[in-house]
């Protein structure tokens, strides 16, 4: 099989699985919310890894902590996030999921994290780093297409 054959593939599934993704039913709590993919980056790390400070999600999630900020200001007024005081440095806010959000955040990222695990089960840790970098790449690369106008200028 050829790498553009390859290509062809991917140009295929990635569709498909993206909506198939959507299509996962979103906890009646949730769906008044108008959550968008910045919104699931930060709650499924904030469920994976617990509570962290604005900085430290900025800079897993590469963008500003002033994004974050604006981000976490809204879900806790929506109730989602809560912030509290760092015990060690009262001038930072630890964000966390509310008790009241836990569960139906839970539910909602639980299918797609369990998918993954499933994808992933059969390599070995070495093959599963490959494709996590892939994918990186591949975001990276996306990142840096410019759209082309009528007669294909960039």
């Amino acid at each position: 099989m050829s790498n553009d054959d390859r290509v062809r593939e991917l140009l295929l599934v990635m569709p498909r699985m993206v909506g198939r993704i959507k299509k996962l039913p979103l906890p009646e709590q949730l769906q008044s919310l108008d959550l968008a993919p910045r919104h699931l980056s930060m709650l499924s790390l904030l469920l994976l890894d617990g509570p962290q400070t604005v900085s430290q999600l900025a800079e897993v999630l590469g963008v500003a902590p002033t994004t974050i900020s604006l981000i976490v200001s809204d879900l806790s007024r929506r109730g989602v996030l809560a912030r509290r005081e760092d015990d060690d440095d009262r001038r930072r806010r630890i964000i966390d999921i509310t008790p009241e959000s836990r569960e139906a955040i839970s539910e909602w990222l639980a299918p797609g994290a369990e998918a993954w695990r499933r994808a992933l089960a059969p390599l070995t840790s070495e093959e599963q780093r490959t494709f996590v970098d892939t994918l990186l790449r591949y975001e990276a690369a996306v990142a840096d297409l410019r759209p082309t106008g009528p007669t294909g200028e960039k």
